[in-house]
């Protein structure tokens, strides 16, 4: 297994250049973009006349070119010698084009391919090619036994500046009254590409990060077939997970109960908040219990509240039920992530990253267009039942098949 009882071969200190510490901070400023983009993109593009349906096919496009371009990180990595610097600085210009794109384009099809091609997330997670590269540098930099608890730091400020950034959209009623003459809409894209320059800035004192070993002949070796698995799996939940993206998600309240932009981001921020806290409550569970009996038993019940969301005849019934899923949903996150990394090869990390990533950015591409067209035609929470039957399924399959794959420090625990 990767890794070593204290380290792994070519841990970095944080001295080196600060790597966590910029990466982390990165995060938290990319998360709160993504936070507020994924409420008023439905905002913005209705504005411009696209109905759900569209706004569901620009979703599809997102997560489709996110798939497609980790894809390609995944393949080359090994061949550039994990130059995961200069990876981050492209996906972070990448990043100000996107904002630049969206914040002067109002056609559908120009804004389908700038969706294509950009980095918007649509989502509550990270699903852009940043994950690889930004995990890799993690996973090089901290011991085994500090693994899942750095990647619950990443996930904590991930969900915390998301949640900030709902937060934040709830002002947007307030600045459009007070600036007439400006598409508040439009401006606020281009401070989203202005956090794309921001993070170039972040990434640029990092420095190159290789493995210390000869990059191998293929992407993947030994673990080839071990995370070929993880990924067909994670496609499951992944799909399951695009019928409600935080933008469709938005929709959907939009819809069913006729809410402001400043409500809806309220309960965001609520349910980011939720999600936040409970990485670490994921540390200690997966410290106990393992990391795979920690992803499967806190995941079931958060697709149950997930299921009776849809069914809620109320408005504070179905956000009470939104705010206990997110207290368990999102457990998951860093101790999926910390188990991709524990199981594989050092030298394998970022392959492992992107082919995991990759098939569930494909699989979450399908669902959103699937989940327009629903809410088209119903403002009943269709896709929210479909999302948590398939998460159910992908819980009970994930628990067959890995229960008793173990990473290295619950080995050595015995």
């Amino acid at each position: 297994m990767a890794g070593s009882a204290d380290a792994s071969p070519s841990a970095v200190p944080d001295a080196a250049g600060g790597m966590p510490g910029r990466v982390l901070t990165a995060r938290g400023l990319r998360a709160f973009g993504d936070g507020y983009v994924a409420i008023l993109l439905p905002v913005h593009l209705g504005r411009l006349g696209h109905g759900p349906a569209d706004i569901g096919l620009i979703v599809t496009s997102t997560l489709l070119g996110s798939a497609l371009l980790t894809l390609a990180f995944g393949i080359l990595a090994h061949r550039l010698r994990l130059r995961l610097r200069t990876g981050l600085l492209a996906a972070a210009l990448l990043m100000a084009a996107t904002g630049l794109g969206f914040g002067t384009i109002q056609d559908f099809w120009p804004l389908l391919i700038v969706a294509f091609v950009g980095t918007i997330n649509p989502s509550g997670g990270d699903v852009s090619v940043f994950l690889p590269m930004e995990h890799s540098v993690i996973a090089h930099s901290v011991a085994d036994s500090a693994r899942t608890a750095a990647f619950a730091r990443y996930s904590f400020i991930g969900s915390a500046g998301a949640a900030l950034g709902a937060l934040a959209i709830g002002a947007f009623d307030w600045l459009q009254a007070q600036l007439p003459g400006i598409d508040v809409g439009s401006a606020l894209f281009l401070l989203y590409g202005g956090i794309g320059l921001a993070t170039l800035i972040l990434y640029a004192g990092l420095p190159e990060l290789r493995t210390g070993e000869a990059p191998p002949s293929a992407a993947l070796g030994p673990s080839r077939r071990r995370v070929y698995g993880l990924a067909a799996l994670f496609s499951v939940d992944a799909f399951g997970g695009g019928f409600i993206v935080n933008t469709l998600l938005a929709l959907w309240l939009f819809e069913r109960f006729g809410l402001s932009v400043a409500t809806t981001g309220a309960i965001f921020f609520a349910t980011g908040v939720c999600s936040a806290v409970s990485y670490f409550a994921a540390v200690r569970l997966a410290a106990r219990f393992g990391l795979v009996n920690t992803m499967v038993f806190t995941h079931l019940p958060s697709s149950v509240f997930l299921i009776l969301a849809a069914f809620a005849p109320t408005l504070p019934l179905a956000v009470a039920l939104l705010v206990l899923r997110s207290l368990l949903s999102q457990m998951d996150v860093p101790t999926r992530s910390s188990y991709v990394m524990a199981v594989v090869e050092p030298a394998e990390r970022p392959a492992a990253a992107s082919v995991t990533a990759v098939p569930r950015s494909l699989a979450a591409s399908l669902s959103p267009a699937l989940a327009g067209w629903m809410l088209a035609a119903s403002p009943f929470g269709w896709p929210l039942i479909c999302a948590g039957l398939l998460k159910i399924a992908y819980d009970l399959a994930l628990l067959r098949q890995f229960g008793t794959v173990r990473p290295p420090e619950e080995l050595r625990r015995g």
